[in-house]
């Protein structure tokens, strides 16, 4: 497949990590010399040193056969240029970054009215990210299938759970719970287990199913939280105003914003009455108490600095916090973050990506993650009729290893999949696969 990227910053430059590895033919196009040789360095594409707005440039760069056109510069009118001047002259899909808030509400016009096939904004499907996490605190990280009627959740068992030393098959005669464990991270190990695997303290289980079945099972384990009322949250930059935006219309949250820039805390006072702006340092320990951090039910921690998050959501933790919510953006970091056990970890370019990638695939996808912690993809594939995965039950379908069917929808209805389970034309399937696999599950489901 030809693609064109325009722009290499942190969204474009995971992009063509991701797209490389896959054998895509790339074209990376950036006014910074050094930034395309590196990239070409370091990846098998191709780089062109430009401005790239132009229609030459584009050309050049192959833009008139590309299946996919990405621009994420650091200027949101120079990417909705750039796609405008791709899609004239012939791209089939065109995808701008677009982050600005006062181009919010404008989004569904630039997508529909210019014809771009995307819009995406990383800090805003972020915030969203978290307000899920937020609104399901048991969880470190949630997300949610088919209009919310089937829920991925990831767990971390204890010691003194009662999961602790439990096989999978007894989870449903212990519990009388229709729930799936989809995948087991051991350490630095992801495995998709079978009916034998027996679950030990440490492990992070990631849990299918409805919404209502998961609070049920979650009481049952005695882990069950209320949701969260009262969020810290340290950085007033784009993310934050997202987040706090989001949580303040939809109500019955204490939301409190700590930001050391003191214009920016003017505007957000502003454009945020709902909330309580601090100006401060949202690192230093006697600020966080004098703002009553050791009442908070949650921490969020979205500066522009991944490690200053981390520390922070550490600190939180050691504080009492009990729901913590770091955005690293270095991707080296993110298993530093696990190991240290800081709570939720979001990477905005993973959440932008995988909005991106749904595009390059053939079958009907509805949703496509990339799990931050797990090195896993989850997506949500609409079923065609006559789809090779419709042809037998499930335990014949002879479905890859490390990929597993988390959860079935048919009229609307929540269905726990078994091996002698038939998938129908119509049904939304949600699969849950090792990274870089989900190009191999697509052949399934066309």
């Amino acid at each position: 497949m030809n693609i064109v990227i325009v722009g290499d910053g942190k969204v474009g430059a995971t992009l063509v990590e991701h797209l490389s590895m896959e054998g895509h033919n790339v074209v990376v196009i950036d006014r910074d010399q050094k930034k395309v040789e590196q990239m070409v360095n370091s990846y098998d594409v191709m780089g062109i040193c430009g401005n790239g707005a132009n229609c030459e440039l584009q050309l050049e760069a192959g833009v008139d056969t590309s299946e996919l056109f990405v621009a994420a510069t650091s200027s949101d009118e120079l990417n909705i240029l750039s796609c405008l001047m791709a899609k004239k002259a012939g791209a089939k899909h065109t995808i701008a970054r677009v982050r600005n808030p006062d181009y919010l509400n404008q989004l569904p016009f630039f997508k529909d009215a210019l014809g771009l096939s995307m819009v995406v904004n990383p800090e805003y499907d972020a915030a969203n990210e978290i307000a899920k996490v937020l609104r399901f605190p048991n969880a470190i990280n949630i997300e949610t299938f088919y209009r919310g009627l089937v829920d991925l959740v990831e767990l971390r068992i204890d010691e003194g759970n009662p999961l602790c030393n439990m096989q999978l098959t007894d989870i449903f005669n212990t519990f009388d719970v229709k729930i799936l464990v989809c995948a087991v991270q051991r350490k630095n190990e992801v495995i998709i287990p079978r009916g034998d695997f027996v679950l030990k303290s440490g492990d992070k289980i990631h849990v299918t199913a409805p919404r209502g079945v998961l609070v049920s099972f979650m009481k049952k384990l005695k882990i069950y939280k209320h949701r969260t009322r009262d969020i810290m949250i340290i950085g007033g930059g784009k993310m934050g105003y997202y987040l706090a935006r989001q949580l303040c219309e939809t109500g019955g949250y204490n939301i409190k914003i700590i930001e050391n820039d003191l214009e920016r805390c003017e505007k957000l006072c502003e454009v945020l009455p709902g909330a309580d702006v601090i100006h401060g340092d949202g690192t230093d320990r006697a600020t966080l108490l004098e703002q009553g951090l050791d009442n908070q039910d949650a921490f969020v921690a979205l500066t522009d600095n991944s490690e200053t998050n981390i520390l922070a959501c550490l600190a939180a933790k050691r504080m009492g916090v009990v729901k913590t919510i770091a955005e690293v953006g270095n991707i080296g970091y993110i298993g530093m973050a696990e190991s240290l056990d800081i709570g939720a970890v979001i990477n905005k370019k993973k959440i932008a990506a995988s909005y991106i990638y749904q595009l390059l695939l053939d079958a009907d996808v509805e949703n496509v993650k990339c799990l931050t912690f797990a090195n896993a993809d989850v997506a949500e594939f609409n079923v065609r009729p006559g789809a090779r995965i419709t042809k037998s039950a499930v335990k014949d379908i002879m479905l890859p290893r490390g990929v597993t069917i988390g959860g079935l929808i048919r009229n609307k209805e929540a269905i726990l999949v078994t091996g002698n389970t038939r998938i129908e034309a119509d049904d939304h399937v949600v699969v849950f696969c090792l990274e870089g696999m989900i190009k191999t599950v697509e052949k399934f489901f066309i």
